[in-house]
């Protein structure tokens, strides 16, 4: 019996939630078939994943769900690829073609043959999606968290509860008047509602719930961190706690995809862009400047969190903070996103280099500072000729 899909050397896939359509082309081009894969039915999905050509390139549509369709497509022997659907998009509309499904399958798998790579962007393996996923799950929690700790607040407005105590509280003596509170809603100018009370106590169990599940989340974290060299590492970039080290980490997941620390920053959204066009004028700055969208914006808050911390903390950072916002008058958005730029370059110094950071970097090899150490040194010691001697 002939084997209908003998000629096939790659093909494209347009993804959906439900189904997917799928058109495959010979080495020279043509459409050998096109056809729809029911995503429902796992085994048949499978059975028709295994009929093409062990070893064809298949690109699909980076939509949402590709990570398990992507699973499928390579334990069937096939080598899945990754468009960027913008790219793509821009392409069929300088095409001037209908938005159809049949098309857009046919359009994703004439990429393939392309000369360059341009329409591809970086298929995360199944462990980096995983390590993204326990991330991500911990902001939800958080942003629950967040969002219960504000509807208490507002309970306690609109029923003219005053906690003066502590500023914080949902701290040690503030869950404590919280809990006093929800045994008999008793509090210094009366007693709350019934109807109060109860959403009151019902914040309460939320809040107590979402704790213990980012407590869980939390040691899961601190196990990977004993035994992880690249977390330890970015734990000691300023700014860098374990949490936002393994974030930065997740949504990286290879720093070697990235050319330089510019390609990284772009990618993160921390890279200026304009609507400038014609002579440029020195006089002023590009028109439109802005930041990008169209990267990693769970990136881009990591870094900009870090900024934070690391302004914090002073030193060569708290001082950078304050040159660009005059001593944090004016501009403070725009010294954190300085500060969480020049944090993307050690990240990447880091990450690539594998060295630990510090606050002085050693002098680049053929450098002035390089250059100006050997001349002032000992020979065959290594030391400066003008090294001070610890007084006794």
């Amino acid at each position: 019996m002939k084997n209908r899909y003998g000629s096939v050397a790659y093909g494209g896939m347009d993804v959906h939630y439900k189904f997917s359509n799928v058109t495959l082309r010979d080495a020279g081009g043509a459409v050998v078939r096109r056809g729809r894969l029911d995503h429902r039915d796992r085994e048949a999905l499978r059975r028709q994943l295994a009929q093409w050509p062990r070893g064809m390139v298949m690109v699909l549509e980076a939509s949402f769900g590709w990570p398990w369709l992507s699973d499928e497509v390579r334990g069937a022997g096939l080598e899945p690829h990754l468009s960027n659907c913008y790219k793509v998009d821009q392409m069929r509309k300088a095409r001037g073609l209908a938005k159809t499904n049949k098309k857009d399958a046919d359009l994703v798998s004439l990429l393939p043959g392309e000369q360059t790579r341009w329409w591809e962007v970086w298929l995360a393996p199944p462990a980096v999606r995983d390590h993204r996923d326990w991330l991500r799950h911990r902001a939800d929690l958080v942003q629950m968290q967040t969002a219960t700790k504000n509807r208490i607040h507002a309970i306690f407005h609109r029923q003219g509860i005053f906690y003066e105590e502590t500023k914080d509280l949902f701290g040690g003596r503030g869950r404590g008047f919280l809990m006093a509170l929800c045994q008999d809603g008793r509090h210094a100018g009366g007693v709350l509602p019934a109807g109060a009370l109860e959403a009151l106590r019902g914040q309460m169990r939320l809040l107590m719930h979402l704790r213990a599940e980012l407590a869980t989340v939390a040691g899961h974290l601190r196990g990977q961190l004993k035994r992880d060299p690249l977390i330890r590492l970015l734990d000691s970039i300023p700014g860098f706690g374990l949490i936002l080290s393994h974030m930065v980490a997740a949504e990286i997941g290879a720093i070697r995809r990235f050319r330089n620390h510019k390609a990284l920053a772009s990618y993160a959204c921390l890279a200026p862009r304009c609507h400038d066009t014609g002579e440029a004028d020195p006089r002023r700055a590009p028109l439109g400047r802005h930041l990008g969208t169209r990267g990693n914006r769970t990136l881009k808050w990591v870094f900009i969190e870090a900024a934070h911390g690391a302004v914090k903390r002073g030193g060569k950072w708290g001082a950078m903070f304050n040159r660009y916002t005059d001593g944090g008058k004016t501009n403070r958005g725009r010294g954190y996103i300085k500060v969480a730029r020049e944090l993307v370059k050690v990240v990447f110094v880091v990450w690539s280099k594998q060295v630990a950071y510090t606050e002085t970097p050693p002098p680049r090899p053929g450098g002035k500072q390089a250059r100006r150490g050997r001349k002032h040194s000992r020979p065959g010691t290594g030391q400066p000729s003008h090294a001070m001697v610890p007084a006794k």
